[in-house]
């Protein structure tokens, strides 16, 4: 193609971009017209399937700056996806295919959900990440299935963003030559130029991460050709740096900051059309020639999937192919999980740690990491290697874009990552853990020493809110397993939701309760059950997690004094939530008076308890044993709320 026709390509976006914006009175045009003309250099290069996004062996896009959905709906629509005229027109409407930031699983084509700034970034480093683990699965030297390349479009908001830094120093690290970011150097913000708080050199820094770096004119063709080519044969993850004028081709708007975020209004749009040979009373308007080269993405991308499935049948492919297979479609039957014999004292850590083990040993995509703590959460793979050759994942002391990067492994396709941190830490994770249940990735967090029970590393150490926090979380499930055979039925469940878990883990060893003390745990997927039934009970004791024992033994000892008491398990307050009446009212008698108990803010369990006894304050630093005594978790505690609650 000559530049003429490249030029009424981009102009064609710019326009498509600009009038979703004024039909919508909102939206943020400035990025979709500065990106135009490199979004059509890149169409050249990527590798897809417009009739099938799930395409394995697919390039992946990643629109860091989610704001920029002008462009990415323009593109997705030009390119084939399913994404009619009609869905661009109804831009950020109630309903719509096309909402103000891209969402995963929502509209076709849209790899992962961004909104906020940097973590788009993280998630194509998980992309890579996760092409680069499922390539040593799969390929051999002579039959390479997994071999295609993850792009990304950030702007200077994202790479302001601490966790781009966080991600891209585990990209250079890891040396990812199969990513190639882009990033749209146009020097605003929304408050002005970047300068007004920003000078750092972006070259230098990415540099001494490890990155090879590039600098590009974002407006001429060939060199954005030249450049994206070198970047393809690179030998570590490059970044390009686009010089770019926001709101590119929009008259006196093009260059200003006023562009980033607000219409341009009809007379600026028709002038700026006018300019561009564009008829300025058409509006939603493709031209012909222009929809055929764009649409040749349609025809290429299937030819290019038809004949990658052809290889997979073909020798030297298919054993690589039967690996692939076994990757695809993991057995959950041929997991050996790990048992407990009751009696026995296992922190729920230590037995998630064999749990861990267990389920990656049967199952190829799963695999995980800490962020520096695997010694302490137990997460370390034993004889199983560490990444790219292996399953141990180390992200160094990076809460944040570790989520985000274990998202963008979850959200590749075939892979069932966790992450790693103590559960007061997931302070600096928490965006990311939103956006996992935005999602709907299957990302398993494992979060360690989860109450007061840490002990003497004190109050900054000890969680408190958090239990609360992401049971708040929609679509997200915080499992917190009383014991060590709990954990494992936990689990269970966790691998057949398709949505984010959490395993919060105890510190402290928990005695494995005995067998007449549970169920088989066939209730651990309605999240939580009846433990312990007393003819006429006149109280519930409601727990979860380590106060689940301190509820039977109380309740013991309510017996003793004549009183009582039903005790219930709540492994997953959310799961249990979501269970009809006729099973609540089953595991907690609508006739007793309900006490909650768990060493945590816990204001959440008001939903089916009459009191909480619960943290009201930070813990402190001591010996575990000493803060649950000193803070009320003792049997003579709950005795005394149970009283009063009976009066």
């Amino acid at each position: 193609m000559d530049n003429q026709m490249m030029k009424k390509m981009a102009d064609t976006i710019r326009f498509l971009a600009a009038d979703m914006i004024q039909e919508a009175n909102s939206g943020h045009p400035g990025a979709p017209m500065g990106l135009a003309d490199i979004a059509v250099v890149l169409s050249k290069h990527l590798r897809h399937n417009p009739k099938n996004p799930k395409w394995l062996n697919r390039d992946r896009l990643v629109f860091s700056g989610g704001h920029a959905t002008g462009l990415i709906y323009s593109l997705l629509h030009l390119w084939g996806y399913d994404l009619s005229m009609e869905d661009l027109k109804r831009f950020r409407q109630l309903g719509s295919k096309t909402p103000g930031h891209p969402e995963y699983g929502h509209t076709p084509g849209i790899e992962i959900t961004t909104g906020p700034l940097g973590q788009g970034v993280a998630n194509a480093v998980g992309f890579a990440m996760a092409s680069k683990y499922c390539a040593h699965l799969v390929n051999s030297e002579t039959a390479k299935i997994i071999d295609h390349y993850v792009y990304c479009l950030c702007g200077d908001g994202d790479l302001e963003e601490g966790i781009s830094y966080e991600a891209c120093a585990i990209a250079g690290h890891q040396q990812l030559d199969n990513l190639i970011m882009i990033y749209d150097s146009n020097r605003i913000t929304i408050e002005g130029d970047t300068s007004l708080a920003w000078s750092e050199d972006v070259r230098m820094r990415f540099e001494a991460q490890g990155w090879k770096v590039y600098e590009t004119d974002g407006h001429n063709y060939e060199q954005i050709d030249e450049t994206i080519e070198m970047a393809k044969k690179a030998d570590k993850p490059v970044l390009i740096i686009a010089h770019t004028v926001i709101a590119k081709g929009a008259c006196e708007m093009a260059g200003d900051h006023n562009s980033h975020g607000s219409p341009l209004g009809e007379d600026l749009i028709a002038r700026a059309k006018k300019a561009a040979g564009f008829d300025p009373d058409k509006k939603f308007y493709i031209p012909d020639d222009v929809l055929i080269r764009f649409r040749c993405a349609v025809e290429e991308g299937e030819l290019a999937e038809k004949e990658w499935k052809h290889r997979l049948l073909q020798a030297p492919y298919i054993e690589q192919n039967e690996a692939l297979e076994r990757l695809l479609n993991p057995d959950f039957d041929a997991i050996e999980w790990p048992q407990f014999e009751p009696g026995s004292e296992v922190a729920t850590r230590d037995s998630n740690g064999k749990i861990l083990n267990a389920i990656a040993k049967a199952v190829p995509g799963f695999l995980g990491g800490s962020a520096d703590l695997a010694p302490s959460n137990k997460t370390e793979l034993k004889g199983m290697g560490d990444f790219p050759n292996g399953k141990n994942l180390h992200f160094g002391i990076r809460e944040h874009a570790m989520a985000a990067i274990t998202n963008g492994m979850a959200a590749y396709g075939p892979l069932l990552p966790f992450s790693a941190t103590f559960f007061v830490f997931s302070d600096y994770l928490k965006p990311a853990a939103r956006i996992a249940a935005l999602s709907g990735l299957q990302h398993f967090f494992v979060w360690t020493h989860d109450s007061i029970g840490v002990g003497e590393d004190g109050p900054t150490h000890q969680p408190i809110e958090h239990l609360s926090q992401f049971r708040a979380l929609p679509d997200f499930y915080t499992f917190r397993p009383a014991d060590a055979s709990e954990n494992v039925a936990c689990w269970k469940v966790a691998l057949n939701l398709k949505a984010p878990s959490a395993f919060v883990c105890s510190r402290q060893k928990l005695k494995v309760l005995k067998g007449e003390d549970k169920i088989a745990f066939g209730s651990a997927d309605k999240g939580g059950y009846l433990i312990k039934k007393r003819d006429n009970a006149v109280v519930t004791l409601v727990a979860s997690g380590s106060e689940v024992m301190l509820a039977l033994q109380s309740g013991c000892h309510l017996e003793e004094k004549g009183i009582m008491a039903n005790v219930v398990s709540v492994p997953c307050y959310e799961l249990f939530c979501e269970q009809d009446k006729a099973y609540i009212d089953t595991v907690i008698d609508p006739n007793t008076k309900v006490l909650a108990i768990e060493a945590a803010s816990g204001n959440e369990w008001y939903r089916f308890a009459d009191d909480v006894l619960g943290m009201n304050s930070f813990g402190a630093s001591g010996k575990a044993g000493d803060l649950f005594e000193h803070f009320g978790f003792t049997i003579p505690s709950v005795i005394e709320r149970v009283k009063a609650l009976l009066g």
